[in-house]
């Protein structure tokens, strides 16, 4: 018998379907509420899954009766288009749901509330990234994450509600939706077929999903995150070419063509974390090498086919 009920916004993305397997590891009754229905690729025995549309709020109105110790927002996918190329629908993906769901929630029992957010949120920023630094959002993506985590900070300070936000940057690892960036440069390299990517000179900062889940883990157990914000990443710079080249050594093939795509406009080529405030405050600090994470990560796609996103 469990104690501990988490609903999980977005639990059938690739972080949402690692944060609910170990939540089921630790024997917490886990509830998953997204837009998609679940892939057979990321289901996961143990979990209730609900289906609706987000955007809303009447669709959601259930939640007022239902009784979630934590909730971890995941919702909304990674979108850079710019305003007039769809923006409105990012903005209400990404700060309108958060609001709903708010409105809507029992907070009775609710102990911790993490919202994920995004380094994007820094845009320009000179690197490393901290928290104390005022954001810069240069897309709608990044603006919906930003005033998302303004919105939990400002819960926090009138109505003393329970919420943090975790800033993450790269997160990557096994059962990730192919179009991101590392599981595209190991399908390039395994068809062993020359394939365009930029010059690599990008500075990244990228944390293997199990040391992201554990960091969620630890701020949800916590009483000192409430209305803070915190990086969660690996803290190491690495430009994103050193990346291309440890997978073609890995894989054993593979032909990038370094330069074959331009830069994205506007893109921050420095953007690593500064991650002492969640080592000092949640004594967490990543644990997966970017060797290993890469090795675990590609035996995976060796031996079974990528999710569809």
């Amino acid at each position: 018998m469990t104690n501990n009920t988490i609903l999980i916004i977005g639990g059938t993305g690739f972080i949402g379907y690692h944060l609910a397997k170990n939540c089921v590891q630790r024997n917490w009754e886990v509830t998953s509420l997204s837009l998609n229905k679940k892939k057979n690729v990321r289901r996961i025995n143990g979990v209730k899954y609900l289906f609706c549309d987000l955007t809303n709020e009447k669709n959601i109105s259930f939640l007022k009766h239902k009784n979630y110790n934590y909730i971890v927002n995941l919702v909304g996918y990674v979108n850079h288009a710019n305003y007039s190329k769809g923006g409105n629908k990012i903005l209400l993906q990404h700060f309108d749901i958060l609001r709903s769901v708010v409105n809507q929630i029992n907070k009775k029992h609710l102990k911790c509330f993490v919202n994920i957010g995004s380094s994007d949120e820094y845009g320009s920023k000179s690197a490393p990234q901290n928290e104390d630094m005022r954001e810069l959002p240069i897309s709608p993506y990044s603006f919906g994450k930003t005033a998302s985590a303004h919105f939990i900070e400002m819960l926090n300070r009138t109505e003393n509600f329970p919420g943090c936000n975790l800033r993450l940057f790269l997160t990557y690892g096994y059962k990730q939706n192919p179009e991101r960036f590392i599981p595209q440069i190991i399908k390039g390299c395994l068809k062993n077929m020359p394939f365009a990517v930029s010059e690599g000179n990008q500075i990244r900062d990228f944390c293997y999903i199990s040391d992201i889940v554990e960091g969620i883990m630890k701020a949800l157990q916590s009483n000192k995150v409430y209305g803070k914000t915190y990086n969660l990443a690996s803290g190491k710079p690495i430009k994103v070419k050193t990346i291309i080249k440890s997978i073609t050594k890995i894989i054993g093939k593979g032909k990038p063509i370094f330069g074959g795509l331009k830069y994205r406009v506007g893109e921050n080529m420095e953007l690593y974390a500064d991650i002492s405030k969640i080592k000092s405050d949640l004594d967490w600090e990543p644990k997966v090498t970017i060797h290993q994470g890469l090795k675990h990560t590609i035996n995976w796609y060796l031996n079974n086919e990528l999710p569809k996103s």
